[in-house]
């Protein structure tokens, strides 16, 4: 990826996605497919969509089945994405904070309006 001429800003930040486990959540008590998304807007827009990385910075997760994730970041835009966290199966699911990263071209101070 490349940003051109404009000056290249980073956001990051880091959410707890759900805590299952307190009230019988669905990430806890259910089974098959199961998605959480959540959106995140950042504090100022980027001028193009920017690469956003998404981890996993805590999991809490029942050792007695399948552990089974996957994280990412979805509609990616100037002002924001998604965190999609999913699991599936036998796999259950307590808690989970996701840790993310952004990095694209923004207005740089130098920059004028013609």
């Amino acid at each position: 990826m490349q940003f051109g001429h404009a000056a290249v800003g980073i956001a990051r930040g880091a959410k707890l996605l759900f805590s299952a486990f307190e009230d019988g959540g669905e990430m806890w008590t259910g089974q098959g497919a199961r998605a959480v998304r959540s959106p995140i807007t950042f504090d100022e827009p980027f001028f193009t969509p920017p690469l956003v990385h998404v981890a996993l910075g805590m999991w809490d997760i029942e050792g007695g089945s399948n552990q089974r994730v996957d994280i990412g970041a979805e509609r990616i835009t100037p002002k924001g994405f998604d965190i999609v966290f999913r699991t599936w199966g036998d796999t259950r699911v307590a808690r989970v904070r996701a840790e993310w990263i952004a990095f694209g071209p923004v207005r740089h101070s130098d920059d004028f309006d013609l």
